[in-house]
């Protein structure tokens, strides 16, 4: 921002508008679709919010993680949760043809080193219109391996993540993610109909496919 208003010049056109307007003017038309030309090779930097309206042959959304995005004061509040649910979607259907889903498997924020899950708007994605791409094969599985189709051996759960299973009121679905063990034992299931759910499987009553 100083670096911006360093550089800021006044243009003739602009002489009669109080300085500060004229800054603000020159900013809005400095961001979203006006950085670069029709046809010129760049990339465009922009928040969420101001990518409303605008569309993009190839888009990248980066900081797809649980803490970020969904943020970590939304996690607990299902109205907040949905607003930012609709905000991803709006993000998404900014891409025409290709859209890349970032998320990082280790993080150094505020001096520390954390390792983030990925967001669960992920899970929620139509499985068989997702393809996974790793940069290392051998970095450890970050919660997400269903969207890989990988395959994992059973553990306390009896369930491992990319199993299908049957549920008598969801459905069909595959799962994402395992968790506890004994009584306390639940999976992360993305049905087919009804979405992303987390299942006790004392009750849950699966049926695997």
């Amino acid at each position: 921002l100083i670096n911006a208003t360093r550089e800021f010049m006044r243009a003739d056109d602009e002489e009669e508008m109080p300085l500060l307007d004229a800054f603000l003017a020159h900013a809005a038309l400095e961001a979203g679709e006006n950085q670069g030309d029709q046809w010129q090779d760049c990339v465009q930097l922009m928040t969420l919010h101001s990518a409303k309206g605008l569309e993009f042959p190839i888009v990248f959304m980066v900081g797809m993680e649980e803490g970020l995005f969904p943020g970590q004061k939304s996690s607990d509040d299902p109205l907040r949760l949905a607003e930012e649910r609709r905000l991803c979607y709006v993000g998404m259907t900014r891409a025409r043809k290709t859209l890349y889903l970032l998320y990082t498997e280790s993080r150094y924020l505020y001096g520390q080193e954390m390792h983030p899950r990925p967001s669960r708007f992920l899970s929620e994605l139509p499985i068989e219109r997702v393809h996974q791409v790793r940069s290392q094969q051998n970095m450890a599985a970050a919660g997400l391996t269903a969207l890989a189709s990988r395959t994992q051996s059973a553990d306390d759960t009896g369930f491992r993540t990319g199993q299908q299973v049957m549920h008598q009121k969801f459905g069909q679905g595959v799962i994402i993610d395992t968790e506890g063990n004994g009584s306390h034992a639940r999976v992360h299931v993305n049905f087919k109909q009804a979405g992303s759910k987390w299942l006790v499987l004392a009750y849950a009553k699966l049926e695997t496919l």
